[in-house]
């Protein structure tokens, strides 16, 4: 008897509330409906007003009079709570006033033009709603892109399904073709096109082989991947951008805080404002007798309709949030409206060097040889005799080496050389790779004055310059830099082509940086600086453009970051202090997101003026216009509300706004 019970209990459910999921479970109607449920009573508001419309006009009163009661109640039920919420607080807000009004009208027996009213308030409150949820879910659906379940491979060999909350660093997962995968970290084995769209913005799949680093969330081609975990769950970068942009929709933009204390002082005023409508006419004589309060009753309604700043409220708000869900989809992470529009107003770009306009690494970018030596012969002796150490030249070498193919063999006795070289036995023979004085202490090297010449060649060109002997024989030199990325020259052209002011800031010697500088088309420069000395510059450019942004990725950053009026910080390479700092983080470390950002935030800015524009515009028109009686209640219930939902709309555009930053080849 009792499962009976439960049974029919649970089909009754079934019946009224939803139907069942794919699980077996009861799925609400307000679940099924999605972000569309905030129109749901907008819906019923709408039919019962125009059935309540249709029963007036066919002269069935009490009947009509039940279907606005309900148009009543369904429009206005939400505006209630709201009003009476933040009248407790000792607050007026527009919600009052709507209430206020729709009563009014009810009072004087135009219960259409009330139910109107509430019917267009709730319509535009909740094309509101769906207007902020689409900008927010524009970037929250990131954080169900990572999938649930990971598939780790444990010493022994074997594989075993868990939960992706379960991954620790250092765990090895294996990711197979056509598989979202499951944890931050680094290619260890394999090799494949991973779509990382959805974190960095680029539109084309990037390969990656081992020592790639691959993003949770993102989509593996075709090749199988075996990564080694280096964050936990929580630490991912698609939870960590879900939780920085959660914290930035808390955080209110300049124009929204400016709208909210007008707001508070203009609400109050246009209540005092209704109430003179409607006393001071009637008793000073200005309408004819018997219908004076009555008239100036309506008027007094109209004018608080048109008057309320509805769609104010709204122009900000619908402005920023869908530019910030627009910058997330274009690879840039702005942790707030107010450092969105403080993008739109910067004029001068402040730069490090080393990791942010370069790409952070040493790379092989000159071989000159001796005569009768050819470079693939000089690359497997250097990249041979370099291969044992870590330091960040020597992994330079050898991996330029195997870029080309070359097969290294194995060197024997190696040994460091302090501040001058590293030196090992190659096939037999001993061998030598640093400065000229290594090999002068060694009967066994060949010290030519030739290769020093060589040597001298490369550091002109602001390189580190490495002579590498054989034996007897003098190979060459190999030039080693840390090459500017590929996009920052087009980045640089970009800046200044919106007005911008672009500066170096570096702790880098001068050579190096004027070289770097010229390859990108940065002509100021101030190289040497200590990070309190980059404060200083930042200031001066601030006191001098008025906003500025720094860009920039170590820990040496931060302070420069802070100082800043937009602190941007590169997202993948950038170190943990620097994203901290930062107000901005470019999600793929790709130098044009910055021009797109700073666009971005000048649309912003724009759009909200434009709203605001408008908005107050409608205001200004109808308060008048109702006063005088030109403009009847049930047009300026339309014009109002119209205008609300124009400005949501008007404001969804930045999620569509075209991205010409992109480079070709992302």
């Amino acid at each position: 008897m009792h499962d009976t019970g439960d049974a029919a209990h649970s089909s009754d459910h079934e019946g009224h509330e939803g139907h069942e999921g794919p699980d077996g479970k009861v799925v609400p109607w307000s679940v099924r409906l999605g972000p569309y449920r905030e129109l749901l009573w907008p819906a019923i508001a709408g039919a019962a007003l125009v059935g309540g419309y249709l029963l007036a006009r066919s002269d069935h009163e009490w009947p009509a009079l039940a279907l606005y009661a309900i148009a009543y109640a369904a429009g206005g039920w939400e505006a209630v709570v709201a009003g009476l919420r933040q009248l407790r607080k000792g607050r007026l807000d527009i919600d009052f006033l709507m209430v206020v009004a729709a009563v009014g009208a009810a009072l004087v027996g135009e219960f259409a033009e009330g139910a109107l009213l509430l019917f267009l308030f709730s319509l535009g409150h909740g094309l509101e709603h769906l207007a902020l949820d689409r900008a927010r879910s524009a970037v929250t659906a990131l954080a169900r892109l990572a999938p649930k379940r990971a598939r780790v491979r444990r010493p022994d060999g074997s594989e075993h399904e868990i939960a992706a909350e379960r991954i620790e660093i250092g765990d090895i997962v294996v990711v197979r073709p056509g598989e979202r995968i499951a944890a931050d970290g680094v290619v260890t084995e394999g090799r494949s096109g991973v779509d990382q769209s959805p974190i960095t913005g680029e539109s084309m799949p990037v390969d990656k082989e081992p020592g790639s680093p691959v993003f949770a969330g993102t989509l593996n081609g075709d090749g199988a991947l075996v990564v080694r975990a280096t964050a936990k769950a929580a630490d991912t970068l698609v939870a960590r951008m879900v939780r920085l942009v959660s914290e930035a929709h808390a955080t209110k933009s300049l124009a929204e805080r400016a709208a909210e204390k007008f707001t508070r002082v203009y609400v109050p005023a246009v209540l005092v404002t209704t109430v003179l409508a409607i006393v001071v006419p009637p008793l000073a004589g200005w309408y004819p007798e018997g219908e004076a309060w009555r008239t100036s009753f309506m008027r007094a309604m109209s004018m608080l309709i048109g008057a309320s700043p509805c769609a104010l409220a709204i122009s900000t708000p619908a402005a920023v949030l869908a530019g910030l869900a627009r910058a997330a989809r274009g690879g840039v992470l702005v942790k707030g409206g107010m450092h969105l529009e403080s993008l739109g107003l910067v004029r001068a770009v402040a730069v490090d060097k080393t990791g942010t306009i370069t790409r952070g690494r040493p790379e092989v970018a000159a071989i000159l040889c001796m005569e009768g030596v050819r470079e693939e012969e000089l690359l497997r002796v250097a990249a041979a005799v370099e291969q044992a150490s870590s330091h960040p030249i020597a992994r330079a070498v050898v991996d330029a080496a195997r870029a080309r193919g070359i097969e290294v063999p194995l060197a024997q006795d190696s040994a460091a050389v302090k501040g001058k070289g590293v030196e090992a036995t190659v096939d037999g023979v001993r061998a030598g790779v640093g400065r000229a004085s290594l090999f002068a202490q060694h009967a066994s090297l060949a010290a030519d004055a030739r290769v020093e010449a060589l040597a001298r060649e490369v550091e002109s060109r602001a390189m580190t310059a490495m002579s590498v002997v054989h034996g007897s024989r003098a190979l060459g030199a190999i030039g080693v830099s840390d090459r500017p990325r590929a996009e920052a020259a087009q980045a640089v052209s970009a800046l200044r082509a919106l007005g911008c002011e672009v500066v170096m800031l570096t702790g880098d010697n001068a050579a190096t940086a004027k070289a770097i500088s010229a390859e990108v088309g940065i002509s100021s420069i101030d190289a040497g600086l200590m990070p309190e000395q980059k404060i200083e510059h930042v200031k001066a450019l601030v006191a001098r453009h008025g906003a500025v942004a720094m860009v920039g990725d170590g820990v040496n950053d931060a302070p420069a970051l802070a100082a800043a009026t937009v602190g941007v910080a590169m997202g993948r390479g950038g170190t943990d202090v620097a994203l901290e700092a930062a107000d901005v983080a470019l999600m793929s470390d790709d130098l044009t997101r910055l021009p797109f950002a700073i666009e971005l935030g000048r649309a912003t800015r724009a759009m909200v003026r434009q709203n605001v524009i408008f908005s107050m515009g409608v205001v200004v028109a109808l308060i008048p216009l109702t006063l005088l009686g030109i403009v009847p209640l049930s047009i300026a219930v339309i014009c109002h509300e119209g205008s609300t939902v124009l400005v949501a709309l008007h404001g969804l555009r930045l999620l569509s706004r075209r991205d010409r930053f992109r480079r070709a080849a992302a």
